[in-house]
């Protein structure tokens, strides 16, 4: 059975859950998400969510914990949001946006400019003495971590100095250069 789709999520105030044909829509101050679910049940019983399966088949039991976790993510989403911070590691590396257009200095014979979604706002935060920092926020997870994935994919961090664009707080695995 699985631990993490028995567990019953509470609905905070402010945010409201519908259920109807199979599609799962949660509203909140942040705004709206929705979602399509198969092979699970979903009620609403008592300012819970409860996500149920009918059978043990496999496909159902892979199921419960994923669409559980996707409704409590759309449930935080709207009603807190997700942030994610990137760190531009590098000599020359800069970031700087107007509105949605990220502009990015990383090391290229050109600037990346990058249209970023609506739904995605984005700060660039440029200390003097520091690394650039790309602070992204949404209400919706998987389209920030899309984003950021797509930001990081541009200069991933090589194993050897740590250059290019990581997470804030992730670490690294570094390697040792040549040895004389």
């Amino acid at each position: 059975m699985s631990r993490i789709g028995k567990n019953p999520i509470a609905i905070p105030a402010g945010v409201t859950v519908e259920v109807k044909d199979a599609v799962v829509t949660v509203k909140g101050k942040l705004g709206e998400l929705s979602q399509e679910f198969s092979d699970v049940t979903v009620k609403i019983e008592d300012n819970n969510v409860i996500v149920e399966r009918s059978s043990d088949q496999k496909n159902e039991r892979a199921k419960h914990g994923l669409y559980r976790s996707l409704i409590n993510n759309m449930i935080i989403g709207v009603s807190e949001g997700f942030t994610k911070s990137l760190e531009l590691v590098g000599v020359g590396y800069r970031a700087s946006n107007q509105g949605q257009k990220l502009d990015l200095a990383l090391g290229f014979s050109h600037n990346i400019v990058l249209n970023i979604v609506p739904e995605v706002q984005v700060e660039t935060i440029s200390e003097k003495g520091k690394n650039p920092i790309v602070k992204l926020s949404s209400f919706d997870k998987q389209l920030l971590g899309q984003v950021s994935a797509k930001i990081r994919g541009f200069r991933k961090p090589e194993p050897y100095k740590g250059k290019g664009v990581k997470f804030v707080g992730e670490v690294l695995r570094r390697k040792a250069g040549k040895s004389a």
